[in-house]
């Protein structure tokens, strides 16, 4: 049965549409619990929804004339019209949806290249369906083929090794800055979401002391309870100035906050501690001049965003390093899916020599009638041993042949030599002109 793909992202739809499409994980759940239960969606067997902030997509196994109703199952679990959607969405089947599917979970349909929280989500969305029973062999093959691509791609390309934001890239250079930076006192001047990105870069950076600094404390103490942070106003800026060994800044203010002449005047009293500056606010908080005083190195947008623009050059050139392993891994996807389809040839054969062997094994039978059970055992198993071993060098070449280019050609000549198509049976199994004397 054919694995199909539908979906959008963000190169197909607006943030307003993927807001309305968005799942909470519980919202998943919901959505999957309908399959199954008589609710027009019960020729779906199987189903992975992904849903993050850039996509959601449902990955079903459902016939060719069913696909369709991918598009329906969205529309109903989310209550936007079909017609609202087909603009936005796009749809692959069988080797295609592994190659798209593979390209996310390595991070090239990523909104920033290379991003590492992708591959964490299609692991999540495989066990939410795994918990709600609408993952089969087929949805578990190739999301586990998926999720090992990505693996590969972080573990033998430098895709995700580099900065790909402003926040983590301050972060970085936090880090640098200090010798050990559990213990640098940071400091961070703003309570937005830069500045929250930037206190979450260094905790994972092992960053144990972290004071947020803001204009109120109703705004800061959110983010200091969620990252472990003291908190402070701006009345207490230039003490915390004076503890700081790494100052970031990010605030929405219109004009320069701190000025030069009062770095130097804390760099004074510093006693040669150094100190680094990170402005990641426009318009920039410190005054540039701040950074030709003795003992301060200033970084602000210009020279941060160069760096990031390396970064990200140095991902892009990975590309082709991770596209290499994606075909590496399609092929082998790709072979297990030929080999699927030669199941039901090598079903028909299997039943084709079963049937013939119980026909002579019953007429065999009647023509010994003094044989004691035990005896009829005996031949029973005779026949089969020999039915296997002879069917055994053509089932296993067919399998072998699977996911070969003469596939077609092998499972052609397999069905003319044994008369597969032109055979007519009767109910119980036999051709019609089968002796039973």
């Amino acid at each position: 049965m054919p694995i199909h793909c539908t979906g959008l992202n963000h190169t197909t739809a607006s943030l307003t549409i993927r807001e309305q499409l968005a799942f909470t994980p519980e919202q998943i759940q919901a959505a999957l619990s309908r399959l199954g239960c008589g609710e027009g969606f019960d020729s779906i067997s199987e189903m992975v929804i992904i849903a993050t902030c850039n996509r959601v997509e449902l990955y079903a196994v459902t016939p060719e004339e069913s696909a369709g109703s991918l598009v329906d199952f969205l529309s109903e679990t989310r209550g936007i019209a079909p017609e609202a959607l087909r603009p936005h969405l796009y749809h692959y089947r069988d080797e295609e949806a592994a190659r798209h599917l593979f390209r996310v979970a390595a991070g090239l349909d990523s909104l920033v290249i290379g991003e590492p929280q992708i591959l964490g989500q299609v692991v999540n969305a495989l066990e939410i369906a795994r918990g709600q029973g609408t993952v089969g062999s087929l949805l578990n093959r190739l999301f586990q083929s998926a999720i090992h691509t990505g693996k590969r791609a972080r573990a033998e390309t430098r895709i995700s090794h580099n900065p790909a934001s402003v926040a983590s890239l301050a972060a970085r250079l936090a880090e640098r800055a200090v010798h050990d930076v559990h213990r640098a006192q940071i400091v961070v001047l703003g309570a937005g979401e830069m500045a929250e990105l930037a206190v979450e870069a260094l905790r994972k950076r092992g960053a144990e002391r972290v004071l947020v600094v803001n204009r109120t404390l109703t705004r800061a103490r959110p983010l200091a309870e969620r990252w472990r942070a003291e908190i402070a106003t701006f009345e207490r800026l230039e003490e915390a100035l004076l503890r700081a060994d790494i100052l970031i800044s990010s605030t929405g203010a219109p004009h320069t906050l701190i000025r030069a002449e009062s770095v130097a005047a804390i760099m004074a009293q510093r006693s040669n501690r150094p100190l680094v500056m990170i402005d990641i606010a426009v318009p920039r908080d410190i005054d540039p001049a701040a950074d030709e005083i003795p003992g301060v190195r200033l970084y602000d947008m210009d020279n941060l965003d160069h760096q990031l623009q390396d970064a990200l050059a140095e991902r892009h050139r990975q590309i082709p390093h991770v596209e290499a392993i994606l075909e590496e891994e399609l092929s082998k996807f790709e072979a297990y899916l030929q080999s699927l389809k030669m199941l039901p040839l090598i079903a028909e054969l299997s039943a084709y020599a079963e049937d013939i062997r119980q026909a002579e094994l019953e007429k065999t039978l009647r023509r010994l009638p003094t044989l004691n059970p035990a005896e009829r055992k005996r031949v029973e198993k005779m026949t089969q041993a020999l039915v296997k071993k002879l069917m055994a060098p053509v089932i296993q070449r067919l399998r072998a042949e699977a996911g070969s280019a003469h596939a077609s050609e092998y499972a052609t000549a397999a069905r003319a030599l044994f008369g597969l198509d032109d055979r007519p049976w009767t109910i119980d199994g036999r051709p019609p002109d089968y002796p039973t004397t």
